[in-house]
């Protein structure tokens, strides 16, 4: 498929736009499954015209993919033909006009600010735990702490190098996706926790702030999962509601309630765009209602003549 420009496509993301590994690798795939759909047809991506492309999508919908991959996958195919445009190997852009099937965004799943609660109580260690054990405890609560204390994804929390906690008192540096760095608040707790793990760990020489089993590796996804599973268990939840998209949802649900804006909370995340910022506005519907009910002049009771 180098002869299309896939190679140089993907080389593109990877370099320029920071793309993951698993973002690199599911565009592969994508582009993959039309290049050989296109070819079926008697066409190739430096030919295929816009009917081709449609044909091809209504395709995955007949296949029973579901809306999401298949807007994932036009998202995909739109940025190819772009960069295919931009290089000169194409003299148009045939997936410029196609749209996306309509998506029903589901809301976010979070917990209770009670839950939240208990889930980080859950974290103490008894006091004769093992010392593998109070270690295990004292990485999910400084874990859980700053997951819950900055709204910070997974990954940017594992791959977390300890001098993270070098920043302005209060403050963190983060480094998000597409290499984009950002300052998220560190609450008085989440620190000191973290600071008891380091000082845990102060012989292992570790670069991470949650190292793996090697020392020079960050903890894994699914390391951190089994942690996370445990600690649901003692707090009493169904391990099945919880992951750190879970906290991630919950800071900023939260925050919302608690009267925070949704320009601070796309700043605080680490959104590019609003819009995205914008699932969580199902916590602010009572807070709107209210506010018309009390400040709306149509809304007040009339006087009686």
């Amino acid at each position: 498929m180098s002869a299309s420009g896939v190679d140089a496509f993907l080389e593109m993301q990877a370099a320029e736009r920071g793309a993951a590994l698993n973002t690199i690798r599911a565009y592969t795939r994508d582009l993959a499954d039309m290049d050989a759909a296109l070819h079926a047809r008697g066409v190739t991506p430096l030919t295929a015209g816009e009917s081709d492309l449609r044909d091809y999508l209504s395709g995955l919908a007949r296949q029973g993919l579901a809306a999401r991959t298949q807007a994932r996958r036009l998202s995909c195919l739109k940025q190819y033909f772009l960069f295919l445009a931009r290089e000169g190997m194409r003299p148009d852009n045939p997936a410029a006009l196609l749209e996306a099937p309509r998506l029903d965004a589901p809301l976010p799943r979070f917990l209770s600010e009670p839950e939240v609660t208990e889930l980080l109580a859950a974290c103490v260690p008894e006091p004769d735990a093992t010392p593998a054990r109070r270690r295990r405890l004292m990485v999910a609560r400084a874990a859980l702490e700053m997951l819950y204390a900055s709204g910070l994804r997974i990954s940017e929390l594992l791959s977390l190098p300890r001098r993270a906690l070098d920043a302005a008192p209060g403050m963190m540096l983060v480094r998000g996706k597409g290499g984009r760095e950002r300052m998220v608040p560190m609450s008085a707790r989440a620190r000191e926790a973290a600071r008891a793990l380091m000082a845990l760990d102060a012989g292992r020489e570790s670069p991470y702030l949650f190292p793996g089993r090697s020392a020079r590796q960050p903890m894994t996804r699914q390391g951190f999962d089994r942690i996370l599973h445990d600690v649901a268990l003692r707090a009493g939840l169904d391990p099945q509601r919880l992951s750190p998209h879970v906290l991630r949802h919950s800071f900023a649900t939260h925050l919302l309630a608690h009267g925070a804006d949704l320009r601070a909370l796309q700043v605080l995340l680490g959104h590019a765009d609003i819009a995205t910022t914008q699932i969580y506005t199902h916590v602010m519907l009572d807070r709107l209602r209210d506010a018309v009910a009390q400040h709306h002049p149509l809304a007040q009771p009339q006087p009686q003549d």
